[in-house]
């Protein structure tokens, strides 16, 4: 504890030091390095601790409010999560110091100055989170993550979707707080203690316990873009520089997914089936929604986003298996299906923040994020380029990644529901499997169509052309996580054996049983006989196909080399998009009006002159995201027509004042009677 605690401290250090040092031009390397340095330390303890068997160790500190002093606590789930913000908060340090430089280097550094003080704050928020032991810490814990966040947001306020994106963020972040709030107060019940032993020790009321539940999923779950929760989402973390949208995007979101599993696993005591089966829909509806809402994008930080919302969507559906096992008695099954939730839990953080990394070298070399001015970028950045290879292999869940590994524990998890008493559940978990395959195979889609249109073809613009790689710094931090994302996926059984005393403490029981660690290079769910994976085996195997493959067509295949003035449609010197060559609009017209249509009204409106004009062909598409038609236009007309309302009683008499004061005081006094009844 008091590592964690001397390390929060350096954080505010390094702020203070962005503030007073921010004009200096040595000022970046030394907070991103203090910074750094302090991440490294944290996740070699969280190491070392989750090694150790991870006991509990808790700390009473003075401060908070004058009634309550503030708890504090760390146990395996804190450090497990712990580890997934410092080790991805490392790798920001990291790149956002080339970032930096690079920026500078392009005469944009005053767009970078506010991110400077900030960043560290924003670590420090997220690492208080998972050591707060009561409602106070956690919740002011959870504010001072939103608003660093905030701030960070607005670091690039001259753009013109900047404000908007920042004022949506912030109403999301305090409506989500809010439900948090109620959350905790019908935990702590009469008693009336927010500390989290009390309520452990006295569980809430079934109907208290359920309401809880569908508090969390809309508190948590806004913060980490349950859909149609998730507006904010494709909006704010765009807008932040990279490596604050990598840290937003790959940890801030499992920052929310902590809250989930701290209320739902350890707080509202013994689970009822039905929990799950909302954690089921609303998963199983956000994964597929948001890859669908990602093949739509053209912009590829907002692509990005919408793919953090896919991703949580899976993460929900580990969640929601976990806990309908759990309340089926089958406490093996749950240890699965939380192990895949936990794995995917740092395996999106780290191929996440890769992408988003990717996304900001690919930003910094071209100045546009529009993936219909990009190509042919792995000529220029063939560093990168292999870099987000390796990071769309992994999001896309092809072995050997570690993507592939947390993906394969999920369906191994699914195909266990006949373990349920529940007929409906039997048929639902079936229902969300498949949904689970479709947005697997739809995300494939998705990074075949980022990658093959940012970094093959031809520039289909002069800035794509006149591209080159990024600085050291900034390749070193998506190496990192690439290797990670190679390691992981080769060799998962150590890391399911760090993660253990989390599981055995949420759900009373280890993930495997030792016979399925025999030899520790093989990974066989729930027991050593059952259906195993060993991604050592599939990395040679798939290495062995590849080197026969390219052997062979470099034996067998024509030497000769045949060159020709391409087709272009009867122009001598064709656009690179005339040449046949797909752009992101038209890979995912297919699927656009496969699911579009109907989901999101999406339109093409094709603009092609008469024959003798010489105005170009155009075509427009257009689509709506229903959550904002159906969810927040709604709120929002209630909202103005409530306000309009309400602005009467600013011109109201001194007799009405005074009359509707009195009122309001027996109402509350009626209420009070009622509740101490």
């Amino acid at each position: 504890m008091g590592i964690v605690l001397s390390a929060i401290a350096m954080f505010l250090v390094a702020a203070a030091a962005g503030v007073a040092l921010r004009r200096l031009s040595h000022a970046p390397l030394l907070v991103y390095g203090v910074t750094g340095a302090v991440c490294s330390l944290l996740v070699l303890w969280a190491v070392l601790r989750l090694a150790g068997g991870a006991g509990v160790e808790q700390a009473v500190l003075p401060l908070g409010l004058p009634w309550m002093a503030a708890h504090l606590r760390v146990d395996a789930l804190s450090a497990v999560f712990l580890l997934v913000v410092n080790l991805a908060g490392a790798t920001a340090c990291l790149f956002g110091w080339g970032y930096d430089r690079a920026h500078a280097a392009h005469g944009h550094g005053g767009d970078q100055g506010p991110v400077l003080p900030v960043f560290p704050l924003f670590l420090a928020g997220m690492n208080l989170v998972p050591v707060a032991d009561d409602a106070f810490v956690f919740l002011v814990s959870w504010e001072f993550m939103s608003l660093a966040s905030w701030l960070l947001v607005l670091a690039t306020h001259r753009e013109e979707e900047t404000p908007r994106a920042a004022r949506l963020y912030l109403i999301m972040a305090s409506f989500g707080t809010v439900c948090l709030l109620l959350v905790f107060g019908l935990l702590a019940g009469a008693h009336g203690d927010y500390s989290f032993d009390a309520i452990r020790a006295q569980p809430p009321a079934p109907w208290a316990a359920g309401l809880a539940v569908v508090l969390v999923m809309v508190g948590a779950g806004s913060k980490a873009g349950l859909v149609p929760l998730h507006v904010w989402l494709p909006l704010a973390h765009p807008a932040a520089p990279s490596h604050v949208s990598a840290l937003m995007s790959g940890v801030m979101t499992k920052i929310a997914v902590y809250a989930m599993i701290r209320v739902l696993f350890d707080l509202v005591g013994e689970p009822a089936w039905w929990w799950g089966g909302l954690l089921l829909a609303a998963g199983a509806l956000t994964a597929v929604m948001g890859v669908l809402y990602a093949l739509m994008q053209d912009d590829l930080k907002r692509l990005l986003a919408y793919s953090t919302v896919e991703n949580i969507g899976a993460i929900v559906i580990a969640l929601g298996l976990a806990l309908v096992f759990k309340a089926g008695h089958t406490p093996v099954i749950a240890a699965l299906a939380l192990s895949a939730a936990l794995l995917h839990v740092i395996n999106h953080s780290l191929f996440k923040s890769l992408l988003f990394y990717g996304a900001g070298a690919v930003l910094s070399a071209t100045g546009t994020r529009d993936l219909n001015r990009l190509g042919g970028l792995i000529h220029a950045m063939p560093t990168t380029a292999f870099l987000v290879l390796v990071g769309c292999t992994a999001i896309a869940a092809l072995p050997p990644l570690n993507g592939f590994v947390g993906e394969w524990l999920l369906f191994q998890a699914i195909l266990n529901a006949p373990a349920l008493p529940e007929w409906e559940l039997k048929i639902g978990i079936a229902v969300v499997g498949a949904a689970l395959a479709l947005s697997t195979a739809l995300a494939g889609a998705c990074f075949v169509r980022l990658f093959g249109t940012a970094f093959l073809g031809r520039p289909r613009s002069p800035e794509a052309a006149g591209a080159h790689d990024v600085g050291s710094a900034m390749r070193l931090g998506m190496t990192v996580p690439a290797v990670l994302c190679v390691l992981i996926g080769v060799l998962p059984t150590p890391l399911l054996r760090l993660f253990e005393p989390a599981i055995r403490l949420m759900v009373e029981a280890g993930p495997f049983d030792d016979r399925a660690y025999q030899p520790w290079f093989w990974l066989a769910p729930t027991s050593a006989i059952g259906n195993s994976y060993n991604g050592l085996v599939m990395l040679v195997v798939i290495a062995g196909l590849g080197i026969v493959l390219v052997a062979g067509i470099h034996r067998w295949a024509s030497a000769r080399v045949r060159r020709s003035i391409p087709w272009g449609c009867g122009f001598t010197d064709p656009d690179p998009a005339a040449l046949s060559q797909y752009s992101a609009s038209s890979f995912a017209q297919p699927i656009r009006r496969a699911f579009g249509t109907t989901v999101f009204a999406a339109r093409d409106l094709v603009e092609m002159p008469e024959p003798g004009d010489t105005r170009p062909a155009r075509l427009t598409v257009s689509w709506r995201d229903p959550a904002w038609e159906w969810v927040f236009v709604p709120v929002v007309r209630s909202v103005e027509r409530l306000a309009d309302w309400l602005n009467g009683l600013q011109f109201l008499t001194i007799r009405r004042y005074l009359m509707l004061m009195f009122f309001a005081l027996v109402t509350l006094l009626a209420i009070v009677a009622v509740v101490q009844r």
